[in-house]
């Protein structure tokens, strides 16, 4: 059965992890469209098994149990990042980007990030967990020491904080309207728009991370799948998996 993302909201303060939590729900029925919602993440976590630091009260921690019945599920990465990407500009009037496959991003520094987790019956999706994190009211000394050179928050940004009751709302519209085009099947146009909203045009040089092998090449866009194309030497490359490593912007 197909519900509009956010109708059902689970809130909790404190908890290991909101896609755990959204899990336990999808693997015991809980509808598509469900949210959970948590304060806090005692063991929050990133893509390649890094920690997410999740503040009490200071960012958005939640997870969103989707069931798609069509292929290409890696596309759903794009679509929580242009949904995220548009309620933030919508609520702050950021102009933030995105970073292939799941960061959000202003001036370099990392303010979100998209974490998909997927489970199979068979040859057939059961259901996709969605997490989000986003930094909202975070200071500096929020951050561990280590990584606080390169991550940021809309606070920080804005030298405000940030309205929920504003952001939410926003969220759930487009998180609904992004998601109803992947279900629709109008790939290209998720595909086009996460290009439009990246940080990096086409034609520069970056390097990934795949395995332990890394790889340079100019970015030559995303393709139907959601793989980033890097053009090295006369062959095009697609990577499904990986992280950009360095990106020469000028």
């Amino acid at each position: 059965m197909t519900m509009e993302i956010g109708t059902i909201i689970h809130r909790v303060r404190s908890c290991r992890s909101t896609n755990d939590l959204a899990e336990q729900l999808a693997l015991a029925g809980e509808l598509e469209g469900t949210v959970i919602i948590a304060e806090e993440q005692t063991k929050g976590r990133g893509t390649k098994g890094r920690s997410w630091y999740s503040v009490l009260g200071k960012g958005l921690y939640l997870s969103v149990i989707l069931r798609p019945e069509g292929p290409n599920i890696s596309l759903l990465p794009l679509v929580a990042g242009l949904a995220v990407r548009e309620a933030v500009t919508s609520v702050t009037g950021l102009d933030v980007h995105l970073k292939w496959p799941n960061d959000l991003i202003w001036e370099k520094k990392k303010l979100g990030g998209i974490l998909c987790e997927s489970n199979f019956l068979g040859d057939r999706v059961n259901y996709v967990i969605v997490g989000i994190g986003l930094n909202l009211d975070h200071e500096p000394d929020d951050f561990p020491v280590e990584i606080r050179s390169f991550v940021s928050s809309l606070k920080i940004m804005t030298k405000r904080s940030v309205d929920r009751d504003l952001l939410f709302p926003c969220l759930w519209r487009s998180l609904n309207y992004w998601y109803g085009l992947f279900r629709e099947g109008k790939n290209d146009e998720i595909v086009r728009a996460f290009e439009e909203s990246m940080a990096v045009a086409k034609g520069k040089k970056m390097t990934v991370l795949r395995g332990e092998s890394q790889i340079s090449g100019l970015f030559a866009g995303i393709d139907s799948r959601g793989g980033l194309i890097l053009e090295v030497g006369s062959e095009r490359i697609s990577f499904y998996s990986g992280e950009i490593l360095t990106i020469e912007y000028g």
